[in-house]
């Protein structure tokens, strides 16, 4: 076999392998040796068949498997021979030409394919104890707790149907009919929607219109839509409500006491109090771990400079450029919107999909240097965090991620990074700050994107793309056709 670099451009390389035709000749008659004896052919004897007849008969296809097989196992052989490891599947190219494909079937032409692909580049790990971050830490006081414990409780409360007028704070229980320009539209319409007074789960203007009016009543309210309202076709529209009351109740008072932790399934008030500080503290355990990250990705972007795969970045800057344009299809904005063109967009997201890559790389060749392994019951616990999130589904992922290949790597790859994110900050300088919890929730956008010239630009929530470094928008109201399905929730 003779193994020809034909292409060594940056990060390019093209291989191109010929195979003598007596090589491939050879290696076909040693199979059809092997089969001879367990061949049945009608007029002979089981092994007594001519070598001729059974090369006449299935030479063809066994060296059809033999192609196969070479364009299958061989390709990564010579790249580990190379010393070389490609950044994606190699595209592997034969002949096209019908007469020249029967020759080599036929062993009669050598047999030619060649590679393309790209290399990983070689990275020399440089010094980390140069690396400085700042840990933010909030410390929770009890006040925070209770009333996180509060929000909760207003989810358990009680409400006891009264005589009289709604007022703030009152449940009140409605049917109700959206219409814009006289046409109801979709999702506008309700029947037993609960719906308490004051808590500003509706679009302005909707439940301050409820005051006032009794079990029995009936209403037709006005309103505007924001104008960043999620739904384009109702966005800055005036819609009318026809409101029917069915039900007004006053709400009890609340008490954080064991009867209220009972109630939540818990023994006692101690107990709700040590579950909610630990949730707070997970919350902000995972602010102040994000920041980190950034901290530490950003210090390492500027440490490595190298070219990257393009076809690594395309990949990246697809999945991206998909999310974006999900985004404002859904927001119903354009790029003129985000104060920006389409073509200053891509430029961005492709410097981000860069940077990602490079960095990507780095902690790959960080974490192998390491040692760091992700283990087989990582990855089942990270399997079953994904069923979690599908219920009813489970059958359907579980055999996705079996028969889909890549799919394990995608849930190994968030966990390796963080494991290599815990190798680093056992090498580099941590200085912990207490700040307050309004400084930790910040976003710090200099920081998390070095001015954003290195990676998107942080423009408003329907162009955001960051996922991978902990950015999420804003949530936004919910349409008064949906009821708030968070309760029990301790935001």
């Amino acid at each position: 076999m003779q193994v020809i670099e034909t292409l060594a451009e940056g990060l390019k390389r093209e291989i191109k392998v010929v195979i003598p035709a007596k090589d491939m000749e050879a290696q076909m008659n040693e199979r059809l040796e092997d089969v001879k004896g367990r061949v049945r052919i009608n007029g002979f004897r089981p092994g007594k068949v001519p070598f001729a007849h059974l090369k006449k008969m299935y030479g063809k296809s066994v060296m059809a498997e033999l192609v196969n097989e070479i364009v299958r196992e061989r390709p990564s052989a010579i790249l580990s021979e190379r010393g070389e490891k490609s950044a994606t599947q190699p595209e592997v190219a034969m002949t096209e030409d019908q007469a020249e494909a029967e020759k080599i079937l036929a062993g009669e032409a050598d047999f030619e394919f060649t590679l393309a692909y790209e290399v990983i580049p070689a990275i020399e790990l440089k010094d980390n104890s140069g690396i400085a971050v700042t840990r933010e830490v909030v410390e929770i006081d009890a006040k925070e707790v209770d009333d996180q414990i509060l929000q909760i409780a207003e989810s358990a409360r009680s409400y006891e149907t009264k005589k009289g007028k709604a007022a703030n704070g009152d449940r009140v229980t409605i049917d109700y009919l959206g219409k814009v320009d006289g046409e109801a539209f979709d999702g506008g319409k309700d029947e037993d929607a609960e719906l308490v007074l004051g808590s500003n789960r509706f679009i302005p203007g909707f439940e301050e219109q409820l005051v006032g009016l009794k079990a029995g009543d009936e209403k037709v309210i006005t309103v505007t839509f924001p104008a960043d309202y999620p739904a384009a076709n109702l966005a800055g529209k005036e819609a009318t409500f026809d409101i029917k009351v069915k039900d007004v109740a006053a709400a009890a008072d609340i008490e954080i006491n064991d009867e209220l932790a009972k109630k939540l399934g818990l023994e006692s008030a101690d107990k709700l109090r040590e579950i909610v500080r630990g949730q707070i503290e997970s919350q902000y355990g995972s602010v102040t771990r994000q920041k980190v990250k950034r901290q530490i990705l950003d210090q390492l972007d500027e440490l490595y400079k190298f070219d990257t795969p393009e076809r690594l970045v395309d990949a990246e800057f697809e999945n991206i450029w998909r999310q974006i344009n999900t985004d404002l299809q859904q927001s119903g904005k354009t790029f003129a919107d985000e104060d920006t063109t389409e073509e200053a967009a891509r430029e961005e997201y492709r410097k981000l999909a860069e940077r990602r890559v490079r960095l990507g790389l780095v902690l790959s060749e960080i974490g192998e240097k390491a040692g760091i392994q992700v283990s087989d019951e990582e990855m089942q616990q990270s399997l079953y965090q994904q069923l979690r999130q599908f219920p009813g589904q489970e059958k359907q992922i579980l055999e996705y991620f079996q028969k889909t290949p890549g799919a394990a790597a995608s849930l190994r790859a968030p966990i390796f990074e963080e494991k290599v994110v815990d190798h680093l900050l056992g090498e580099i300088k941590v200085t912990d700050k207490t700040v307050s919890k309004d400084e930790l929730m910040a976003d710090d956008e200099e920081g998390s994107e070095k001015d954003a010239k290195k990676a998107a630009p942080k423009k408003k929530a329907a162009a955001k793309a960051d996922a991978a470094e902990g950015e999420e928008a804003a949530p936004k109201k919910k349409a008064p056709a949906k009821k708030k399905a968070a309760e029990g929730d301790a935001e």
